[in-house]
């Protein structure tokens, strides 16, 4: 396959130059005539390199590189310009372009920039200052292994900073797979019971009859199979952080019991007559709607109204498409670490598809995508194939064509925009970005849909 160069000239003779040029030498090439034109193109196909004047009208090239850097930390970009000056090489280097180079364009040096730049794959890890983000603790100060920059990113970690110092009860909301143990580790690591126990327990994995005995613990002869007496959770966690995810999926019949430790700061063993006094903060999560589990009397309302004291939500990553770079680098590089080998980033392309699929499992299913791709890989860089086939294949909507014939144009529209909804999950941005609409145009064809 060959490479495919995204061409960024609003001089039509100079681009159609360079396009005849560089498929002579093998090079697949698409035109933008503006810097709007070129970072519109980069989010809707993807590229292996792009090549753009800095002289443009209201994007220039620089401004036009910032926005497709934001978007695709992989993907290399050469800058060109008749205007030379240093100021202007570094600052276009500073800014993260790959070269440089000068017009009127010696052609020789022109063939061998590509050419090293399409070797070298511009890899985020190794490239674009992703180790020394990797390496900077995030602005907030959290927990290292909490990584994002994206808005949404920046006030979670904003609200852990405000939360973590008190004893409040924090209830963490938030997808599968989203992150939320992470967030109780942090509040605990930067509250004053970081010297003391981080205790888990993962409500969903055990039956209501263990679930009671881990809990609040147990004496010698409460049940079968109770052979000595064992410490509850709560009492391991005294003077530290009890954390209960999934909390949404305790039995109703625990939840009074639950309730009752949680107002009166005291806990009694499976056959204690006399409760015992422990100190303890709680951090539940779940990732069900309590509101809707109230009401369905799935879940108790006082309990509720107790431990949503500080409600952190922790967004889905296809609402911090963003940060996928640099938690892909994160991966990668714990992931190569782990299993010896030496990968220095993702190809252009690879990155792509990264950064177009919808993640239904969050950034729990793009670790396992990394780590898959990385026993895959066979060279330096990751590379599409590497990737999950249900990654590399989610670009487009699986548009079924046989009976097109038979259908008028609302109702390929139609088809089109309600098989782009399954792919992305009824992902209403998402889907809107991969079809190359605005939101507005989406909800307005949705509505006609719906009324015709």
């Amino acid at each position: 396959m060959s490479s495919k160069i995204l061409l960024v000239d609003d001089d039509h003779a100079h681009r159609n130059m360079l396009k005849t040029l560089l498929r002579s030498w093998g090079y697949e090439t698409v035109e933008a005539g503006s810097g709007e034109e070129a970072v519109k193109a980069v989010k809707q196909e993807s590229f292996d390199l792009v090549l753009s004047d800095v002289r443009m009208g209201e994007m220039d090239g620089l401004h036009a590189l910032e926005e497709i850097e934001q978007f695709n930390p992989a993907l290399p970009v050469i800058l060109m310009t008749a205007y030379s000056s240093v100021e202007t090489a570094v600052e276009a280097l500073r800014r993260g372009a790959f070269d440089y180079l000068i017009k009127p364009l010696d052609f020789d040096a022109l063939k061998a920039t590509l050419a090293r730049a399409l070797s070298v794959f511009q890899g985020a890890l190794e490239q674009r200052g992703m180790r020394e983000q990797l390496a900077a603790v995030s602005p907030s100060g959290a927990l290292p292994s909490i990584l994002g920059r994206s808005p949404c990113m920046r006030d979670l970690l904003d609200m852990i900073d405000t939360v973590a110092s008190t004893d409040a009860t924090v209830l963490i909301t938030g997808e599968s797979g989203t992150g939320k143990e992470l967030v109780a580790t942090s509040l605990h690591a930067k509250s004053a019971r970081s010297s003391k126990p981080f205790v888990v327990v993962n409500c969903a994995a055990l039956a209501e009859t263990l679930l009671e005995s881990e809990l609040f613990g147990h004496e010698k002869g409460a049940f079968t199979g109770a052979e000595k007496r064992r410490d509850g959770r709560f009492v391991q966690a005294h003077g530290g952080t009890l954390f209960l995810d999934e909390i949404g999926e305790m039995p109703v019949t625990l939840q009074a019991k639950l309730l009752r430790t949680l107002q009166q700061g005291e806990v009694q063993r499976v056959g204690q007559d006399v409760p015992i006094n422990v100190d303890v903060r709680v951090i539940a999560a779940t990732n069900r709607n309590l509101e809707e589990e109230v009401a369905a009397g799935r879940f108790r309302q006082d309990l509720f109204f107790r431990l949503n004291v500080i409600t952190i939500a922790v967004p889905p990553l296809r609402e911090r498409s963003e940060d996928i770079p640099l938690l892909a680098a994160s991966f990668l590089e714990r992931c190569a670490a782990r299993n010896k080998k030496k990968v220095k980033g993702f190809a252009p392309r690879a990155m792509d598809a990264l950064l177009r699929h919808a993640w239904p499992g969050n950034v729990r299913e793009l670790e396992n995508a990394v780590e898959r791709a990385l026993i895959m890989s066979k060279g330096d860089f990751i590379v599409p194939d590497d990737l999950p086939l249900s990654i590399t294949s989610a670009g487009h909507a699986p548009l079924d064509t046989s009976s097109l014939q038979n259908m008028t144009l609302d109702d390929v529209e139609r088809l089109a925009i309600t098989q782009m909804l399954k792919v992305t999950h009824d992902n209403k941005s998402e889907t809107a970005r991969r079809l190359g609409i605005t939101r507005s145009t989406l909800h307005s064809k949705l509505k006609k849909f719906e009324n015709g």
